[in-house]
């Protein structure tokens, strides 16, 4: 092992000092090469007789100062005319950028546009997307979007512009209006709720609309199928950008709760209130400090109950803001995701079994200086004796600190060379740390105009009960272009490799995948496109390199027709050895032993374009030692953009030869069992600024209701006022409810910013 180390070190250390230095402009910042012929926008200036209101502007207001007069299509044909005209105009003073927008449509009254919430999947509707690249790195970014009807997205750029991080929020602005000719937007953005490099007077810069009922994307730069959106080293220049006027960087956040719980029958009505202090001070433009004090987080959304037929732990995303800021900052390692391993898992802090844990206070600076990324975090949790952790079971948690750190350096045109490290355990279990270093080599000019990733790393960590092989290795070479995609990934994780702050599904292992996609266009009638894809996941015994699991995946049909439904029919051998005797439902437990079987899946979905849309997953064939079906649906009501109603259901019936007990012994027998999970979730909204939220599921054969609701008035651009009511609820054997919990808390916050 201290030889692969080694190696990897130096591939690392070579990546990072040998290899050729960035491009510099002239006002300091680094570029790709490409750059050069970026198409450009001049900012115009933001004056005072400028009315935010969403309304049509005249056509003499556009005729004067720099406009972007159209885009051109990626979708459904690559360098097309958009079948209605895009202007896009970008005005700033010293405290706002505000993007104006006018988007033509000739069949107005066909406009997709559903919604009017915060944070709403707007790829399903009609609706343009913005990219600002604020460092010029062509690695990092902001993204905004807007519907018609108002309702707005944003989100962070992250893995090297592969993806978006949309739990991401700031404070800005949208205003909306829809004509005769089509629908007009104004965003308009503090210059306060952003980082970026000192003295630019050039951002990156990119727009993209989506127009559903045609399947039409069109984009301003980067007009390839090949390039995604977030890749902001393809992104256009915004340019003439004035001297921004941060005040003293700082903002304050305090908050005030009252909550009234009852945690079961038998208890009384509990009344508690609660004040928390969010502070943030910015340290310079492009590096921000925060502090948090008695952190509240009321009004995150519950985590959606999921159905776990494996021998391995369920995955459930971060949604707590307070880590969310920043956590771009903190990816490490091409490609690792839940499947496989996430270094720095921030639910591993303030939450165990899924149940919070209060934060005493907590600390974190991010953002970037020059060339380098770094994030810092530091938090401590309360002391909590008698903790619930489920099943009937008890732990006492002691008051303990955690943290991490993570430092990337820009390297190359588009590549990057980093450290990271964790210390800290929930549990306070001593010596417990982690520590790895990792490079990314990206470009997007491999064969002229293609993408190619290539990614190595290697992490350490320790902890008082941790004994073995305690280090983790991988390496990922992936070819993400819009015809062909090709993805190789090996990680080799140690038997004693368990960090306390990081998602290992599984250790003692060596993971092989390969992913092919081939994704032609032919020229059918009614066909968009199709896909082609085969997908091997193999899990092998570390050491014997004997197969410990597999998934095999081959997608002979996927078809994408011109409405937008699709169709998907794909066979999935699968193969698992485990080790001792798992329970792959309350009634059935799967014995030790070497299994091999074949899944047949068929999904068929709607095009997101109607107001009523239904998808459907059917599975069959063998599992383990026996059978399983599984059939998945949802259907989703989108009357106007004011109410949206979803359902969705799943039931898997099995039928396995599992240990069941004769007398005093554990025979093998025929098993059945079903696992079912519903729910339904209602949305409305009032305005972009009043919505209510409701989500409920039942879980069988739990028998258990969780439902969770949440009214958010944002009264103000930097104020809202959140009520929140979960409510819990267990059917009985006489088939009465009985009540588990409930609590109502009420949540005020308000930011001052200097």
């Amino acid at each position: 092992m201290l030889h692969e180390r080694g190696i990897l070190c130096g591939m690392i250390l070579a990546g990072a000092f040998l290899l050729p230095v960035d491009f510099v402009a002239a006002d300091g910042s680094t570029f790709p090469e490409h750059s050069s012929i970026r198409p450009a926008l001049a900012v115009n200036p933001l004056t005072s007789d400028f009315k935010f209101d969403g309304k049509r502007e005249e056509a003499a207001w556009w005729a004067t100062g720099a406009v972007i007069e159209n885009l051109v299509t990626i979708e459904p044909k690559e360098g097309g005319v958009p079948a209605g005209r895009t202007m896009i105009k970008v005005l700033a003073d010293q405290d706002y950028i505000v993007v104006v927008m006018r988007c033509d449509d000739n069949d107005p009254q066909d406009i997709v546009s559903f919604s009017k919430a915060r944070d709403a999947k707007l790829e399903d509707e009609d609706h343009v997307l913005l990219v600002l690249d604020t460092f010029l790195d062509g690695r990092s970014g902001y993204v905004f979007a807007v519907n018609p009807t108002g309702a707005r997205f944003d989100g962070l750029v992250v893995e090297q512009g592969e993806d978006v991080n949309s739990d991401w929020d700031t404070v800005w602005e949208a205003k909306t209006s829809q004509d005769d000719t089509g629908w007009y937007a104004e965003i308009r953005i503090p210059i306060k709720s952003l980082g970026f490099k000192k003295n630019l007077t050039n951002w990156g810069f990119n727009v993209q609309r989506r127009v559903q009922r045609l399947q039409e994307t069109s984009r301003w730069s980067g007009v390839r199928r090949d390039h995604k959106i977030y890749q902001t080293g393809r992104a256009g220049l915004l340019t003439d950008l004035p001297q921004f006027d941060l005040g003293i960087g700082l903002s304050i956040r305090p908050s005030f709760v009252v909550t009234a719980a009852r945690p079961g029958s038998a208890n009384k009505l509990d009344y508690d209130e609660d004040i928390s202090l969010d502070i943030t001070q910015r340290l310079g433009p492009n590096l921000l400090s925060a502090l948090t004090i008695n952190t509240d987080f009321a009004e995150t959304e519950v985590d959606v109950r999921q159905i776990n037929l494996t021998r391995f732990p369920l995955f459930f995303p971060e949604k707590r803001s307070f880590f969310l800021q920043g956590a771009d900052i903190f990816e490490f390692g091409l490609g690792l995701d839940e499947d496989m391993l996430i270094p720095f898992y921030s639910r591993r802090i303030g939450l165990l079994s899924r149940s919070e844990i209060p934060v005493n206070i907590g600390g974190k600076v991010n953002g970037r200086v020059g060339n380098t990324n770094m994030g810092a975090l530091v938090v401590n949790t309360r002391q909590e004796d008698g903790f619930d952790v489920g099943d009937d079971a008890t732990v006492d948690v002691p008051e303990t600190t955690m943290g991490a750190v993570r430092i990337s350096q820009n390297v190359l045109r588009e590549s990057s060379v980093g450290l990271l490290a964790t210390f800290g355990d929930q549990l306070k279990r001593s010596n417990s740390w982690l520590a790895g270093v990792d490079f990314t080599y990206k470009t997007s000019r491999f064969l002229q105009d293609k993408n190619l990733l290539i990614g190595v790393w290697g992490l350490l960590n320790d902890r008082e009960d941790l004994n073995g092989d305690k280090s983790s290795v991988g390496f990922r070479v992936d070819y993400p272009n819009d015809l062909l995609e090709i993805s190789l990934t090996s990680i080799r994780i140690g038997d004693g490799f368990d960090p306390s702050l990081s998602f290992v599904p599984r250790n003692d292992t060596h993971l092989w995948e390969l992913d092919i996609e081939y994704n032609p266009r032919p020229d059918w009638p009614w066909i968009r496109q199709t896909f082609y894809e085969v997908e091997l996941k193999l899990f092998n015994d570390r050491d014997s390199n004997r197969w410990e699991s597999y998934e095999l995946a081959i997608k002979p049909i996927d078809w994408l027709f011109e409405s937008g439904d699709q169709l998907e029919f794909s066979i999935e051998p699968q193969g698992d050895r485990p080790p001792e005797i798992f329970d792959v439902s309350d009634d059935a437990d799967i014995p030790a032993g070497s299994y091999e079987w074949i899944r047949y899946v068929l999904s068929m979905s709607t095009a997101k374009k109607r107001r009523v849309m239904g998808e459907i997953k059917l599975e069959t064939g063998s599992y383990y030692n026996g059978d399983l079906n599984t059939i998945e649906a949802k259907l989703t009501f989108k009357p106007s953009a004011f109410f949206t109603l979803e359902l969705t259901a799943e039931r898997s019936d099995g039928e396995v030869r599992a240990l069941v007990s004769k007398g005093t012994s554990d025979e093998l027998a025929k098993t059945s069992f079903t696992e079912e999970l519903y729910g339904v979730r209602f949305q409305l909204d009032i305005s972009p600024n009043l919505q209510f939220s409701s989500f409920t599921q039942y879980e069988k054969p739990g028998r258990e209701l969780i439902s969770n609701n949440k009214l958010r008035w944002s009264f103000d651009a930097h104020g809202d006022i959140f009520v929140v009511y979960n409510h819990n609820l267990v059917r009985t054997s006489d088939d009465s409810w009985k009540l588990v919990s409930y609590e109502v808390p009420v949540k005020i916050q308000y930011v001052f910013r200097y």
